[in-house]
């Protein structure tokens, strides 16, 4: 049986239209949907539906990586003889209706009817481990298949799975090259790109690397791989595959390859019968890095410390049953601490970021000296952005500090032997590429990232009562707080975080978090073993604090302004949240009470404006500010972001920039699956 592998947006809207009617989504229904979602490079989503209904639906569509490239991956079911699509986007079988779709910090749920006749539940698990790196590591995702009969009677049934050539390259003219094999009773279908190009992507997807699709090698488990038509249509004729591989390597798009596996799960009925899939890509070097070496040296994946690639394959796929249990405590963690801290709706904002924010993550380096590299994923694609990784630090803090720790520690050393600024640099390339600015030609962001510094190291060290690390990171702490003194009082024309609204002078938000560091700088000081300098810093932060309240405070209306002497403007003053995690006890308290009350008066349909220069917000700085305000405006932000979650028209991997009155992409700018939401956990950081 030949068919196309895209089927027109027509033919797909009719096949997904009963399933997109009847599907309920719970706990909120989200833009897109996290399926494998690991690292940057496996970063697979079901979005919502562009100019239609906006509800992600499995069968019809589909999967996506961040870009939204496709990522081929398909899913047929015979029930009686008779097939329908559970997942993908592939014409040639009607869909099954999707019935519900639940979230966890963890899992993505799905729950299928097939023509009344047998249940479908479909659970993709990107598990994360907080506190073991060792599984941590490793770039691979689950899918797990539960059939069961749902009218009592037995049922002839037989599942189907592939992935595409897409998952190898971004570029689909691209060669690639294929083998399977059997072991320790899993049958693995390794994939990868022909002419590997270390440290290179092809449309932000990696060029290098192998790509490993597993199943249970048991009974009634069959494979192929071929042509998407010849693999898919043999399923549909018999039911099974016959197990012999294509010798024809070629591009991504030639006759499309696809990597199958079939499974005759025979009469159904009783208890359900599962059939478990994993998804991954090894490699074995990571990342690019220009540390204490004067040249570039490559940073092997940290996965590398504990498995040969083979056996991280096999470790991976039999560990399912520690990573459901490990998962589970995490999901239960997260949902009882959120519920307690700002109730469902705050829940409901928690879960949806996790797996968004560690899929941001590459671990590297060795299992003696880990270190974590993060892409800035959707902006720009840098690596170690400095203001990234400060709206992330709360959910670090909240899980594991010494994440924070790793994360950092790259920066500190490119920093401290190439990096010729005064002040803190902005990031440390393009990723994969961790090499830095030895010209000091970043893009400068001064103020910003030496008080982004000093507040997180300080951050760390807190929470891990790691003194010794303030004391052997001294000299550059001393050298950013010197750019401080000399800029946080008031601050020149520069970019904050926020650089998309450009270059601003005299910018209230970006002194306070200045006048905060300093502050910091003070506890610092005496915890790095240089008590003398204590008072120094406390008076700067001191003086420059009784300045900012004089002309960066509109005391009529109440609120902080956007500028110096600029009464007309105002902005979210999330900058002062650093304040309050750190325990300093220095801005106060009448400052946070008086920026409550104006953003509960000046709040708009899904949330408050993150300044007067347009109608757009920062999701992660809104509940930076919510975390320190009122509980009646706590409440208040945390209900519009879990109504603009729900409601959102916007259909891809959760943007952290939107319209606050339509909830949609400001123009020009789709900041979607971006790691800052991190900053969601603002109020599990406090606690």
């Amino acid at each position: 049986m030949k068919f196309a592998k895209y089927a027109s947006a027509a033919v797909l809207a009719l096949l997904g239209s009963q399933a997109e009617a009847d599907s309920t989504y719970s706990p909120a229904r989200p833009p897109s949907v996290p399926l494998a979602v690991r690292s940057p490079y496996l970063n697979v989503w079901l979005n919502g539906q562009e100019n239609g209904p906006n509800k992600a639906t499995l069968p019809g569509q589909w999967p996506r990586f961040w870009t939204t490239g496709v990522q081929g991956w398909q899913g047929f079911i015979k029930v009686d003889g008779k097939s329908y699509n559970w997942m993908g986007g592939a014409p040639g079988a009607p869909n099954v209706d999707q019935v519900s779709m639940d979230y966890t910090s963890t899992r993505s749920n799905f729950n299928m009817s097939v023509a009344g006749k047998v249940s479908m539940s479909i659970e993709f698990l990107s598990p994360v481990y907080p506190e073991d790196l060792r599984r941590q590591s490793i770039p691979f995702s689950y899918m797990n298949v539960a059939v069961n009969s749902l009218d009592g009677a037995s049922h002839s049934v037989q599942l189907y799975a592939d992935v595409s050539g897409e998952w190898a390259s971004g570029d689909a003219n691209a060669p690639i090259r294929w083998e399977t094999s059997s072991a320790s009773g899993i049958r693995s279908h390794k994939f990868y790109k022909e002419k590997q190009s270390e440290f290179q992507e092809d449309g932000d997807n990696a060029a290098w690397g192998n790509w490993y699709w597993s199943t249970a090698d048991q009974t009634g488990v069959t494979y192929k791989i071929g042509a998407d038509t010849d693999v898919r249509g043999q399923f549909f004729n018999k039911g099974s595959l016959d197990n012999q591989v294509d010798s024809q390597f070629r591009a991504v798009n030639d006759k499309w390859p696809v990597f199958a596996f079939a499974r005759d799960l025979g009469n159904v009925k009783g208890s359900a019968v599962s059939t478990l899939f994993t998804i991954g890509v090894a490699q074995k070097n990571s990342i690019q890095y220009t540390g204490q070496a004067a040249q570039p040296q490559a940073v092997p994946s940290l996965w590398t410390s504990y498995f040969s690639e083979k056996d991280l394959v096999t470790f991976f796929f039999k560990d399912y049953d520690d990573a459901g249990h490990a998962s589970n405590r995490l999901d239960l963690r997260i949902q009882r601490d959120s519920v307690a801290a700002g109730g469902q709706d705050y829940a409901t904002i928690t879960t949806l970021v996790v797996r968004q924010t560690f899929g941001a993550l590459a671990y590297s380096g060795t299992a003696d000296n880990p270190l974590i590299f993060l892409k800035e994923i959707s902006s720009n694609s840098d690596i170690q952005t400095v203001d990234v990784i400060f709206p992330a630090f709360p959910i670090l803090l909240y899980l594991n500090p010494n994440l924070l720790k790793y994360l950092l520690e790259p920066l500190l050393i490119n920093d401290r032997y190439h990096y010729p600024n005064s002040y803190a640099q902005h990031d440390l390339g393009r990723f994969p590429r961790a090499n830095g600015y030895p010209k000091g030609d970043d893009e400068a962001m001064p103020l910003e990232e030496c008080g982004n510094m000093i507040i997180m190291m300080l951050a760390y060290s807190q929470r891990k009562h790691d003194d010794k690390y303030l004391a052997d990171n001294w000299d550059l702490l001393v050298k950013w707080a010197q750019y401080m003194i000399d800029d946080a009082k008031i601050p020149a024309q520069q970019l904050s975080t926020d650089d998309f609204a450009g270059h601003l002078a005299n910018q209230t938000n970006l002194a306070i978090k200045g006048i905060v560091a300093l502050q910091a700088m003070s506890q610092v000081a005496t915890k790095a073993g240089h008590g003398s300098e204590s008072a120094k810093y406390a008076q700067y932060a001191k003086d420059y604090l009784s300045f900012w309240t004089k002309h960066g405070v509109n005391k009529e209306a109440g609120h902080a302004m956007l500028q110096y002497d600029n009464k007309d403007s105002y902005g979210l003053l999330y900058n002062i949240y650093p304040d309050k995690v750190l325990g300093l006890d220095f801005i106060p308290q009448e400052i946070y009470d008086m920026q409550s009350d104006f953003y509960f008066k000046t709040q708009k349909k899904y949330g408050v404006i993150l300044d007067t220069r347009n109608v757009w917000t920062k999701v992660d700085w809104e509940l930076f500010a919510a975390a320190v305000a009122k509980p009646d405006t706590k409440r208040m932000f945390i209900s519009k972001i879990a109504r603009w979650i729900n409601e959102t028209p916007t259909w891809r991997a959760l943007t952290d920039l939107y319209d606050v009155n339509t909830g949609g992409y400001p123009s020009g700018l789709q900041f979607t699956a971006r790691p800052v939401m991190g900053g969601l956990f603002s109020l599990l950081a406090l606690s």
